[in-house]
């Protein structure tokens, strides 16, 4: 799910190598008018419920490995944050204050997300808006499969014996939903801004709504 998926300090986009263990997301430059459909079963629902809380006791620490990592891996990243652009000291990195505020964001939309696991169109109308107002802090879609990603290598520690193919796979398979969401909603926005406030896109989810504030 990209460098940002809160919006504010996002400055327009880098050029980024590909993510080699990334979700497998193809680019696209238009507004995808089929949503991705929702690939959960039911016990992997639970799978991911399960997992969530128990990060969710340490929800904020979470957050920081997340980023750290994403840093660490893809170095050029950081310079989409204005705040961290000039912080080459990873250890320095974790105590910033705007770091630790960044990520708690990001956790605050995957909670979301979790909570709405049974809820699709709201799960839906979530993302979608949130990709929508990327486009406004120009935040790009590419940058977004990262987060899944670092998420997933990150947790894995944490969980330990609980960690297992079947969670990995679920997790996959929700973020995989909420980035191609979060696209459409991008290039939904993309294309309104472009045609003068009118949305060529077919489809209606989220338009004219209120975008989240994650």
């Amino acid at each position: 799910m990209g460098c940002a998926l809160s919006g504010p300090g996002v400055t327009p986009e880098p050029t980024f190598s590909k993510e080699k263990r990334g979700l497998d997301l193809s680019e696209e430059t238009e507004c995808a008018e089929t949503p991705e459909p929702l690939h959960l079963s039911e016990p992997q629902k639970a799978l991911i419920r399960e997992s969530w809380k128990i990060l969710h006791k340490d929800i904020a620490r979470v957050g920081v490995i997340v980023f750290v990592r994403l840093f660490e891996t893809h170095p050029e990243c950081k310079d989409v944050f204005f705040q961290f652009r000039d912080i080459d000291d990873l250890q320095q990195l974790k105590m910033s204050k705007e770091l630790q505020a960044h990520s708690l964001r990001v956790m605050s939309f995957i909670e979301k997300s979790v909570a709405r696991l049974d809820q699709v169109e709201k799960l839906e109308h979530l993302a979608f808006e949130l990709g929508r107002s990327h486009f406004r802090y120009k935040a790009p879609p590419k940058y977004y499969e990262y987060i899944g990603a670092q998420f997933i290598q990150a947790v894995q520690p944490i969980l330990k014996e609980h960690w297992t193919p079947e969670v990995e796979k679920a997790w996959e398979s929700l973020f995989k939903y909420l980035t191609a969401t979060m696209r459409r909603g991008f290039y939904t926005e993309e294309k309104t801004a472009g045609s003068g406030g009118k949305s060529p896109c077919s489809r209606k989810a989220g338009a004219g709504s209120t975008p989240n504030k994650i």
